[in-house]
């Protein structure tokens, strides 16, 4: 029998602080106090600044010399730079493992996630399917520098996809982009798979470039 791993303080505190700043909870370019998160949380120091420096690998989190941590602070160039890494890992791995992979068990993945896409009914239950849909590619790709490579971002694209979900007034509004995807993959059409995820994405861009200049003019 497998040993139970617990989680350490540090990972507590990391999903924690990741949580609420992809789900917007602590707002875009807002400081991140280790002396007020000491209060807030209960902790020493130690496991804070640690979980910091994790998030500000991870892109989520910014340091400034003479001004300190900031959660990151979306523009318009970040949104299309985000957008393209993502893309480029994306096609990636979906071109990796519909040529290499076990397709029946790709698409039984895609099947499983496309239904917890359609039976989503809040923001987050719908953004966490369409990352374990696109992520089934990349469980399938058989090359794990990819796989973190992606999850390297990872944390910044559920940022941008959560917003954009967040936007929408319907859920599972776009399903069909997620059906074409499902269908090429049946197939084995790796590149009707990339070319479907990009219409998903060209959807998102403008939703994603208006939030922001509304955020930050309403500051």
């Amino acid at each position: 029998m497998a040993a139970i791993k617990k989680r350490s303080l540090v990972d507590q505190v990391y999903e924690m602080l990741r949580g609420d700043i992809i789900t917007l909870r602590r707002p875009l370019g807002s400081k991140l106090n280790v002396n007020e998160l000491q209060d807030e949380l209960g902790v020493s120091c130690t496991p804070i600044r640690e979980a910091v420096n994790r998030l500000q690998q991870e892109g989520l989190v910014v340091y400034e010399n003479n001004v300190g941590a900031h959660i990151l602070d979306l523009d318009q160039h970040d949104i299309t730079e985000i957008e393209q890494l993502a893309m480029t890992l994306h096609c990636a791995a979906i071109r990796l493992a519909m040529a290499h992979g076990d397709r029946a068990a790709i698409v039984t993945g895609l099947e499983k996630y496309l239904e917890e896409y359609r039976r989503a009914r809040n923001v987050q239950s719908e953004v966490m399917a369409v990352n374990r849909f696109v992520g089934t590619f990349y469980a399938h790709c058989g090359n794990r520098r990819l796989d973190a490579n992606m999850i390297s971002i990872q944390g910044q694209q559920l940022l941008l996809r959560y917003i954009y979900a967040d936007c929408l007034t319907e859920r599972g509004s776009h399903a069909e982009d997620f059906e074409g995807m499902l269908e090429a993959a049946r197939r084995g059409d790796a590149e009707e798979v990339c070319v479907c995820l990009q219409r998903n994405t060209d959807r998102c861009i403008p939703v994603l470039m208006e939030y922001v200049l509304k955020e930050k003019a309403a500051r």
